[in-house]
């Protein structure tokens, strides 16, 4: 290429990056896989617009974001967790029952409150809290200023922490359990 951009090693070095984060966000192993390829297709069409060849994987990975928030968009949002539990069901594991039924719980917990969280806070939930990406470096591939990657990531993470409570019921719970401690 004109710039001297090698697509072939950038994806070498980072597509299990980009497919990971697609993974998380969409919770599904072929929108992950389609993601990740048209995340490098559009690294190759836009490759004049990657200035500093040093940050190229966060330059890749806010083509991911975009992508696979237009990705999710095209489908609508829908839900595609089932397929991807059915996947995880059929595949052979070497855990007990017990630990592929709590795995699978959980999982699903977490994918159905990431699901009802904005995509925004969504991104910087599997950046920061899944890929443990520094503010600095979710920042840049979110274009947004350090001070907004923190404060929104605490916001991502408190309404994070009261959708899984939801999930579990425990909201409730917790209700009635400090009514009754303070009375």
């Amino acid at each position: 290429m004109s710039n001297g951009l090698d697509i072939e090693s950038l994806y070498r070095e980072f597509h299990l990056d980009i497919y990971r984060f697609s993974l998380y966000f969409s919770s599904n192993k072929q929108d992950a896989e389609d993601i990740t390829q048209e995340t490098f297709i559009k690294a190759i069409r836009n490759s004049h617009t990657l200035r500093d060849h040093a940050r190229a994987k966060y330059w890749l990975l806010s083509i991911a974001r975009h992508t696979a928030i237009d990705h999710l968009r095209k489908k609508k949002l829908k839900s595609t967790l089932p397929d991807l539990l059915q996947k995880m069901t059929n595949r052979e594991r070497k855990d007990t029952l017990d630990d592929h039924l709590l795995f699978k719980e959980q999982w699903q917990e977490i994918q159905s409150a990431l699901f009802r969280i904005k995509p925004h806070y969504r991104s910087l939930l599997i950046l920061r809290g899944i890929q443990e990406m520094t503010i600095k470096e979710t920042a840049e591939i979110l274009e947004y200023t350090e001070l907004k990657v923190r404060v929104d990531f605490f916001r991502a993470v408190k309404i994070l922490k009261k959708e899984l409570q939801v999930l579990e019921g425990v909201n409730e719970d917790e209700k009635d359990r400090k009514s009754n401690s303070r009375g």
